[in-house]
């Protein structure tokens, strides 16, 4: 069996693709929406004790396919972060795994994300005719595992592309209801329970040497309605772009700092995450504890934030938000709202 992540990579071509000049998609009628990031740790166990001990995140099981492990950090809301990390020297990988690993140089980071779409098969047809190069579908394997068994439809299928139409690689994916046990419904409630009181990833951000390509390209995908922002902890401006209720940060350097080290470092690549917790406070004393710091508020797109330490354990920003009752919307604010992101202490 090849997970999500294993199939995404493989059907990835690691060039950006320049499709043509077809018009944007007009919006959906049921949106896609941000699903998940695949997180290279040094190794398995290494990246899944910074989530757990430092960040205090729920972490739980995945499989180990080719030496190739893979874990979870699941939300309420169903989006989620995968973890991967290789278990043995002779580990078994496709050549978009090994493509991030010369990337990476052995190093934790994102180079891939995940969008779920409620109809795959037309969410790929309408990309082609737009002259984008989707994959054919793929599916998880009839004997899965995790699925409800050959009879049953599989538990997941996505496409990836041929070419790149981002920075970052970009797959679509899906998945099946599958039939509700008490194990299930048991693992589910504590795979969501983290000591850190995480409820949803509400952001992605794409960094890139031109953030005005990605939000071209976006927008011809359906994204459209992107607002400019500057992200001042990070010298990096771009764009907000909204995607079912949440966004997608474009991104690129403003200057000397944090986006353009990363940027020089190891080139375009998913450099953070949103996470909405239910209590800012809470989860910003279990963090700063966690990495023996103290860690500055400021007022930044979803309201109240701070920003974890994490770029050197993970390769990886995790900025971290108020509830999302509290900050409002998810999407994009408007201009006039989101032309300066961060940089405001909070309480001023």
């Amino acid at each position: 069996m090849r997970s999500p992540a294993l199939l995404s990579l493989l059907f990835t071509v690691l060039a950006v693709g320049q499709p043509g000049s077809a018009a944007p998609l007009p919006p959906v009628a049921e949106p896609d929406r941000l699903d998940h990031v695949l997180l290279w740790g040094r190794s398995i166990d290494e990246v899944t004790s910074v989530m757990t001990a430092k960040l205090g995140f729920q972490v739980v099981p995945g499989r180990n396919p080719g030496g190739v492990a893979n874990r979870y950090i699941r939300m309420a809301d169903g989006s989620y972060v995968e973890l991967l990390g290789i278990t043995r020297s002779d580990a078994s990988m496709d050549p978009g795994m090994l493509a991030d690993q010369a990337s990476l140089h052995g190093s934790a980071g994102a180079r891939t994300f995940g969008l779920r779409a409620p109809d795959l098969e037309l969410r790929r047809k309408q990309l082609a005719s737009q002259g984008f190069a989707p994959t054919d579908v793929f599916s998880a394997s009839a004997d899965d595992p995790d699925g409800d068994g050959p009879a049953h439809p599989p538990r997941w299928r996505l496409f990836a592309f041929k070419r790149d139409p981002l920075s970052s690689h970009l797959f679509f994916i899906d998945y099946a209801t599958l039939a509700a046990t008490p194990g299930r419904a048991a693992a589910g409630r504590a795979a969501r329970m983290h000591p850190n009181g995480a409820q949803a990833v509400t952001g992605f951000w794409l960094l890139s040497r031109n953030a005005g390509a990605d939000r071209d390209r976006l927008a011809r995908m359906g994204f459209g309605g992107a607002t400019p922002i500057r992200f001042p902890q990070l010298a990096a401006r771009g764009y907000c772009v909204p995607v079912g209720g949440k966004r997608l940060l474009a991104l690129q350097p403003d200057g000397p700092g944090i986006a353009a080290d990363a940027l020089r470092a190891g080139g375009p690549q998913v450099l953070g995450i949103d996470v909405a917790v239910a209590d800012l406070d809470a989860a910003r004393l279990r963090i700063a504890r966690g990495y023996e710091t103290q860690l500055a508020a400021y007022r930044g797109l979803f309201g109240t934030s701070f920003l974890a330490p994490t770029r050197n354990d993970l390769g990886l920003l995790v900025e971290v938000h108020v509830p999302a009752a509290q900050a409002g919307s998810l999407a994009c604010p408007a201009a006039a709202d989101g032309a300066e992101r961060g940089g405001v202490p909070a309480g001023r």
